[in-house]
């Protein structure tokens, strides 16, 4: 497969704006309060794609596929905010980090059974480094707690699995910009119930926040999640694109020393290092196999 019609290139531009948004997600938090700062980020994300969508003239989707935007925007950006958000109040960065990278494991199961994709031992092997890799990022240092922050975690965790499921329906029948924006409009329409305390504060802050809720609409939620749809549509496996998802933790390790001067730590080396390994290894690693067999029969 040329690289140009490869779903890498989609799925790591969406992981680096996705990781990007972490780093600027904690700095928005300083003045927004969690809920009007993901109503913001979509209403931004919206506005921009209302555009777009304008200058490409693109089609409505059909109303019997308007359930399923609904679902895709309700489970993808409402309920996983909301979820996510009530779990980290009560449950640390860490423990929080470990819980939704088990997004990747969870959109492969869920897509064994409704789509019957079929998951290789070396991909299985693969989820394992990288999950491993992320508890040494994230609990080397640090104390996994357990409380029911736990269960709010785990809702958001298969909320987002759920989402990429319905972006894989959802792109078979619709181009990914149709796919992202429909989902993103319902998703906004939802978060709209956040509006009035989000006006407020949207009134009183300063332009520095302006600009970050700017970044995270267009470049974190806009491209990122037309990037993201675009990656599902190529890709022959859901579970190919979710499991760039375990790269997230390290490379946000990384920004944030770039943009917010939080040095990383060993755990974020060796972390990082498995990590990249384990996903090195579910995607090329049928690759390596077939050669080093095949180089084996030639003998």
């Amino acid at each position: 497969m040329k690289w140009k019609d490869s779903f890498h290139p989609y799925a790591i531009t969406t992981i680096v704006f996705w990781s990007l948004a972490y780093v600027l997600t904690r700095l928005a938090l300083q003045y927004f309060s969690a809920f009007s700062l993901g109503f913001l980020r979509y209403f931004a994300a919206s506005c921009t794609l209302v555009v777009v969508a304008v200058l490409t003239k693109m089609k409505l989707p059909q109303k019997a596929d308007i359930p399923w935007f609904l679902a895709a925007g309700a489970v993808g950006f409402f309920f996983y905010m909301i979820a996510f958000n009530k779990g980290a109040e009560t449950v640390t960065a860490s423990t929080s980090s470990v819980v939704i990278t088990t997004v990747p494991v969870m959109t492969a199961l869920l897509a064994r059974f409704v789509y019957k994709e079929k998951l290789y031992g070396f991909q299985w092997v693969a989820i394992a480094i990288e999950f491993i890799g992320v508890l040494v990022l994230t609990l080397m240092d640090g104390v996994f707690s357990i409380n029911r922050g736990l269960l709010w975690l785990l809702l958001a965790a298969l909320s987002l699995s759920m989402y990429n499921l319905l972006q894989r329906k959802l792109t078979k029948r619709y181009t990914a910009l149709q796919t992202s924006a429909f989902s993103i409009f319902f998703g906004t329409i939802l978060l709209a119930v956040f509006l009035p305390a989000s006006v407020k504060a949207v009134s009183y802050a300063p332009g520095i926040q302006l600009i970050y809720i700017a970044v995270l609409g267009v470049f974190s939620s806009a491209i990122a999640y037309v990037a993201w749809s675009k990656a599902f549509a190529k890709a022959k496996q859901t579970s190919l694109v979710s499991n760039y998802m375990f790269v997230t933790p390290f490379l946000t390790s990384i920004l944030g020393f770039l943009i917010a001067d939080e040095v990383p730590g060993r755990a974020t080396v060796i972390g990082g290092t498995i990590i990249i390994l384990g996903v090195l290894v579910f995607n090329f690693g049928g690759k390596i196999y077939a050669s080093i067999y095949s180089k084996k029969s030639m003998v």
